[in-house]
């Protein structure tokens, strides 16, 4: 379990591919080492760490596996050695939970539709399925590349959301233009909701 709260931006190092699966190799600037076993959400997507190859006061180099499904329904698929990445380790009991309940399973992709400045923060708009509309309200929840956001306009297979600086800066948000993919994860309560509501 995560919060959209991004601790810091990793580097894509280098990857291998085994059978299906595709292996990372990345760099994360956490002072604290990293073990193996540890859930590490990578923009949203909750991978294991399966090998520490060097933690150093510096960061760590750490590898994990994405299957082929996770290749498949999310932006993974695309990496490329030197591609930013957001980071966040799982949330501890006790923890400040300063987004929302985020679990690390992207639901699919969006795309950057169009980037606005507006006196010193962003509006960036966003494409995805209308499918997936139902779970979008304004002022609700949504989870892009693993950060935590607050919808600003929701259409039918469009979004919106406002950036501010420091999130402009400290997330690869900075890096985004039109064109580009993103990974998706919606409010987990309005998917209980929508659920129940389809059984009820």
């Amino acid at each position: 379990m995560f919060t959209g709260i991004v601790e810091a931006m990793g580097l894509v190092r280098n990857f291998r591919d085994e059978g299906s699966n595709r292996i990372f190799t990345l760099e994360a600037p956490f002072e604290e080492a990293l073990k193996v076993d540890q859930s590490l959400a990578h923009n949203g997507v909750c991978l294991t760490v399966t090998e520490v190859i060097d933690a150093s006061a510096e960061g760590n180099l750490y590898t994990v596996t994405a299957i082929e499904e996770t290749l498949k329904k999310t932006i993974l698929g695309s990496w490329k050695s030197g591609t930013q990445v957001n980071l966040e380790r799982s949330l501890r009991v006790g923890d400040r939970l300063d987004g929302h309940f985020v679990q690390g399973h992207v639901d699919d992709t969006g795309k950057v539709v169009s980037v606005m400045e507006a006196d010193g923060s962003w509006y960036f708009y966003f494409e995805y399925k209308e499918a997936y509309s139902h779970l979008l309200v304004p002022k609700g929840s949504i989870c892009i590349n693993g950060v935590s956001l607050t919808v600003v306009e929701a259409g039918k297979n469009t979004f919106s959301v406002a950036i501010i600086p420091y999130t402009y800066e400290h997330t690869t948000f900075g890096l985004l233009k039109p064109g580009d993919p993103v990974n998706l994860e919606f409010d987990i309560l309005g998917k209980y909701f929508a659920r129940w509501k389809e059984l009820s």
